[in-house]
């Protein structure tokens, strides 16, 4: 009887071990991770999980030593840790976030387009991943499924930037030229000194053949920021459309001048003569 008492006692005192050196390593690679000390962080996350692989956190672990991978910029390892982490705990929408994010980045919008699906089927109105969904249809012109995911984000936040100039982007890219400039008008209204919403309204009225309304805006651009070589091209762009050739070049000249090299705008400058 004692014995068998001793050979409890025993394994008890093992796992309590175990399972302390588990909690310090994890602790250890949180501290390092704070202190942005990515490379020990990253080997202290590996010994926790080498210690204790059946543990039922280590979908936490994976997780974390995606991230510490990711700021590294090992993406390949950081998505096999992202994916370890799933097959622990495959409806972790934060998790699910984070590895869509990182095939984004490396341009696998069908692998991140799969995640994103996944994260809305548990959270409908996420709004991280009804954007980057709506993004990867516009990629792919399935632009009714982009509007409804963009429509969905508004639903929840009228206000929200990036899904209102989506549908600007869409009827635009649908011929819908007189709702996409009232998108922008009043984008512009409240934004009155945001030359990038002046310069998208431009662009759109350049390809509405409007181009005096595009070159006033344009116009208004180089006001607010003279220094900004690309309005300066657009201008010439605009102008060189209506035969104003002279004023064409000297608008050229001026991006020139701003920065841009000549050679890039040789073509356009020659077509000024």
């Amino acid at each position: 009887m004692n014995k068998i008492l001793s050979i409890i006692a025993c394994l008890f005192m093992a796992l309590s071990v175990k399972a302390q050196s588990y909690n310090q390593l994890i602790e250890k690679a949180m501290e390092y991770t704070k202190r942005d000390s990515l490379v020990q962080a990253e080997g202290l996350f590996r010994q926790a999980l080498k210690s204790d692989p059946k543990n039922a956190r280590n979908a936490l672990l994976f997780s974390n030593l995606g991230t510490v991978l990711k700021r590294q910029g090992k993406t390949d390892e950081a998505l096999e840790a992202y994916t370890m982490a799933l097959n622990i705990t495959p409806y972790a929408t934060s998790i699910l976030l984070n590895r869509a994010a990182l095939y984004m980045e490396k341009n696998l919008l069908n692998k991140a387009y799969v995640d994103y699906c996944n994260v809305i089927d548990l959270l409908p109105e996420n709004i991280e991943a009804r954007l980057f969904r709506a993004y990867i249809y516009m990629e792919q012109r399935q632009y009714a499924e982009a509007r409804i995911d963009y429509n969905v984000v508004l639903g929840k936040d009228a206000k929200n930037r990036t899904a209102r100039l989506g549908i600007i982007m869409l009827d635009e890219k649908e011929g819908r030229y007189a709702s996409a400039r009232d998108g922008l008008n009043l984008m512009i209204q409240e934004n009155p000194h945001d030359t990038s919403l002046l310069k998208m309204r431009a662009n759109i009225e350049l390809e509405d053949n409007h181009p005096e309304l595009a070159l006033v805006d344009i116009e208004e651009v180089i006001n607010v920021t003279p220094a900004d070589a690309e309005a300066h091209i657009m201008q010439g762009d605009i102008l060189l459309s209506m035969k104003k050739k002279d004023e064409a070049r000297k608008a050229y000249e001026q991006a020139i001048r701003q920065g841009i090299p000549r050679p890039e705008l040789e073509e356009r400058l020659r077509q000024c003569k």
